[in-house]
């Protein structure tokens, strides 16, 4: 079911300051901030060969970042996210054998203008997971 890793996210509490430390200090392309309302973060991605790292920083007042950095000041993982090829089928097949889906369990779209799920950490040995059609 699992498709190869899309990007892994950490959440920053500064992302102008990540973005730079990414491309100054460790030389990586880094795309423009994005501003995500309906997940209520900001993101730039961090293009590698294999793969992207998604640098989140919480956009209101309501972001669930905003939780997560008020646990972790200095920032840190926030979630892995897989490709699958079929959303509503993986959301299935996982909801089948007990794993749950977070919000409501309707996708949502993500930065990539693709559906996503996210399922709950406690199910996936502490790691919160997204999941993205591609």
């Amino acid at each position: 079911m699992l498709g190869r890793i899309n990007h892994i996210a950490i959440a920053v509490p500064d992302i102008a300051l990540a973005a730079r430390v990414y491309a100054e200090t460790l030389g990586a392309r880094v795309s423009p901030p994005q501003a995500l309302p309906e997940h209520g973060v900001t993101v730039v991605f961090v293009e590698l060969p294999n793969t992207k790292v998604e640098l989140l920083e919480p956009l209101g007042e309501a972001s669930p970042i905003k939780a997560f950095l008020e646990k972790a000041p200095g920032g840190g993982m926030h979630h892995i996210c897989y490709e699958v090829d079929d959303i509503l089928a993986a959301r299935d097949l996982l909801t089948g054998k007990g794993a749950r889906v977070l919000g409501n369990g309707e996708p949502k779209t993500g930065a990539h203008g693709k559906p996503v799920l996210f399922l709950h950490p406690k199910d996936f040995m502490g790691t919160l997971i997204e999941l993205e059609q591609v």
